[in-house]
């Protein structure tokens, strides 16, 4: 059974406090899979949206290193808004989600890391073509 927007969650990033900054860690005791790609967007220009897409086997970690934005993740039949700001929590994206990205602050940089490489065949980029796929999956 494919996921749903109920399923998803945000996930702790160990921190090491010190007077000189904090660390953040994040190894594969954070995320439940190997990371294979990690990228990020920044210089998002203000009303800008990114995502628009869902992955058939590809899951994400999204973090906010700096500043703000939401996440807006749909399964075909509920969505839900996230909203990252803190570099210490992450949000967990698995396969046979849509997401949007918007309202980034000025500033920020939103790091995503992945379970696979890029492909391009993993991605449902039209919004119907993925309510479709969901619910070929779902029955």
């Amino acid at each position: 059974m494919k996921s749903s927007v109920h399923d998803l969650k945000n996930l702790a990033i160990p921190k090491i406090e010190d007077p000189r900054g904090n660390l953040a860690v994040i190894e594969n005791n954070v995320v439940p899979f190997e990371i294979k790609r990690v990228y990020y967007l920044f210089d998002v220009p203000s009303g800008s949206t990114r995502g628009g897409h869902a992955h058939k086997t590809l899951s994400q970690f999204i973090v906010a290193l700096s500043g703000s934005f939401d996440v807006i993740v749909k399964d075909g039949l509920d969505q839900k808004r996230f909203s990252l700001n803190n570099p210490s929590k992450g949000l967990l994206i698995t396969p046979g989600i849509w997401r949007e990205l918007e309202n980034f602050s000025s500033g920020s940089v939103c790091l995503v890391i992945a379970s696979e490489v890029y492909d391009e065949d993993d991605y449902i980029r039209d919004f119907e073509d993925f309510t479709n796929y969901n619910r070929v999956e779902r029955s």
